[in-house]
């Protein structure tokens, strides 16, 4: 059976109601058609849902959606189901009974396909079981959904070492995979498509701008008054919001205080029962909660279109994680604006967490278990084996595997010809890296908070996307005598076209090696080296010292 776009266009239309698809969905969907995996960067809001779900509804089989929140599969399944008018989708994970378990595998089993289960909703935990595992490779799968695509990435803001095993899945289905992401550098794209095996995927970044967003920097000295700056702001704004802040604590006392003041607000963190968290979700969705305080938890997959303000009562720890959680407001496209409280003092917090190190002995005694098997070895069999916590394991197996002392192969992990000291080595250096780049990031954050110029120029720029005028939207473009922004001339060296090199060149510096140039502001070229995380140079310096040298694309 030969499925065109005119079929998806049918079934969109027929069953989710949409009669027009957006020329973004549109070319994803044909290539899933012609068996190419996809990787789509798409802003929240602008329809990535409808990528996976229209062509699921129409192949035949069913598609295996991976999915990091519970709560967002659950909203995720009841509106497929709502939208087919019977149960097409179904949720399996640790929070259903037996019976709601058993009647999903039966349904994704059923051999009539007008009745089989479309759409198999799954954590990545779920899915490393061997035993889950083993049951989709026994089923008729269209086509594998990776959700939050980012966690995949250690590069990325929000790393989680379950992803790392959807790669042995994706190898061993070999179904195209629609990887799906709204925050997503250019090195987290690639380090995406190989840590999910996809080969030649079509990679579809569809811009990172959210225009209508407002982008705002409040300085503070004082810790407690920025405190009471953050709860005076909020009881002023109207409308639904989110305050996100560092620590359980901040959150509970900042939620208590909007409740003392009138306001229906709460907290949401890990500290709270999974109850009342949940009631915290559903209570923001239905309007019963008008203003969340939460840390980073907080958010991920919420469809609320008319969220009207995010406020960052501290710093975020990069600006992925600074975007990906702003771009939770304004999903209906209205006015929406995203204030940062900001102290210098608070990026200490930043860069304790930000500070990791890694178990020598304990790194070295994995290696040594590896390489003591006479076969490849599985993850289930290494958790037995070595005792280490699912977390600890995926995380040495991580630094292990990028260091390349050890190969992932389909049937299990195996050592490489080295010795157990230079494995462990080998992978104390790359957690060190991996330090050196998560402090970087805070560095540019901290440069964002601080920038006289244009913020959503320097923002974009930190994804490798150039914004050529000021946006107006700023305060810094909106500040008194500065409405409409710098002369273009002025602006950035790239307005000039007076650069060394374009944005996304690879270039080379005599220490830090290799690197992408991600963008140009007030004179300073952004460049993110593999090794060492991101730095920032003078354009003149560059230019006078040839401090950089282009690397020749790779053919």
């Amino acid at each position: 059976m030969t499925i065109t776009l005119q079929d998806l266009q049918d079934t969109a239309a027929s069953t989710f109601g949409w009669d027009d698809l957006r020329p973004g969905q549109e070319r994803a969907m044909e290539a899933v058609l012609e068996g190419h995996s996809v990787l789509c960067v798409m802003p929240t809001g602008s329809g990535k849902s409808a990528i996976y779900q229209v062509p699921a509804m129409a192949l035949p089989g069913v598609a295996v959606v991976i999915s990091p929140l519970i709560a967002l599969q659950h909203d995720q399944a009841d509106s497929i189901n709502e939208s087919a008018g019977l149960a097409r989708a179904h949720v399996i994970n640790s929070g259903i009974r037996k019976s709601e378990l058993d009647a999903a595998w039966e349904a994704a089993e059923d051999g009539d396909e007008s009745t089989r289960a479309k759409f198999l909703f799954l954590a990545p935990e779920q899915v490393a079981r061997d035993d889950v595992a083993a049951r989709l490779r026994s089923l008729d799968v269209s086509l594998v959904v990776v959700d939050e695509a980012h966690c995949v990435s250690s590069w990325g803001h929000d790393f989680r070492p379950d992803y790392l095993q959807l790669g042995h899945l994706v190898r061993e289905l070999r179904v195209p995979v629609i990887a799906l992401t709204a925050t997503a550098s250019r090195p987290v794209q690639k380090e995406i498509v190989e840590r999910l095996h996809l080969k030649d995927p079509v990679v579809m970044a569809m811009g990172f701008d959210r225009p209508n967003i407002s982008l705002d920097v409040v300085q503070h000295v004082e810790g407690d008054e920025k405190q009471r700056a953050v709860r005076d702001q909020v009881l002023a704004l109207a409308g639904p919001g989110l305050v996100y802040v560092a620590t359980k604590k901040a959150a509970d006392t900042l939620a208590a205080e909007l409740q003392e003041h009138g306001r229906r607000a709460d907290a949401y963190h890990a500290g709270r029962r999974k109850k009342e968290r949940e009631a915290v979700h559903e209570g923001f969705l239905d309007g019963t909660i008008d203003v969340v305080v939460a840390t980073t938890a907080f958010g991920m997959g919420i469809d609320k279109p008319d969220v009207r303000f995010v406020i960052h009562a501290d710093i975020s720890d990069s600006l992925d994680s600074y975007y990906q959680e702003i771009g939770r407001g304004g999903r209906d496209g209205l006015d929406t604006q995203a204030v940062l409280h900001y102290r210098p003092e608070d990026l200490s917090l930043r860069r304790f967490f930000a500070a990791k190190s890694v178990n020598r002995n304990q790194v070295r005694d994995l290696f040594v278990l590896i390489a003591a098997q006479d076969k490849p070895v599985k993850m289930k069999k290494l958790k037995e084996l070595s005792g280490l916590s699912p977390r600890t394991l995926t995380g040495l197996l991580n630094l292990l595997e990028t260091s390349e002392s050890i190969g992932d192969g389909v049937k299990g992990y195996r050592a490489r010809k080295v010795s157990a000291d230079e494995a462990a080595a080998r992978a104390v250096e790359q957690a060190e890296n991996r330090e050196r780049i998560d402090q970087s990031r805070v560095e540019m954050a901290r440069r964002y908070a601080e920038t006289k110029g244009c913020r959503r120029q320097f923002l974009l720029s930190y994804f490798g996307e150039d914004l050529p005028e000021p946006c107006g939207n700023c305060d810094n473009c909106t500040r008194e005598g500065a409405a409409a922004g710098p002369e273009p001339a002025e602006a950035t060296p790239a307005a000039e076209h007076d650069v060394p090199f374009e944005v996304d060149a690879t270039v080379e510096h005599p220490e830090w090696g290799r690197g992408t140039v991600m963008g140009y502001e007030e004179g300073i070229i952004t460049v993110l080296f593999d090794s060492v995380g991101y730095k920032t140079l003078s354009v003149e310096l560059v230019m006078e010292k040839d401090l950089l040298a282009a690397v020749p694309p790779e053919r």
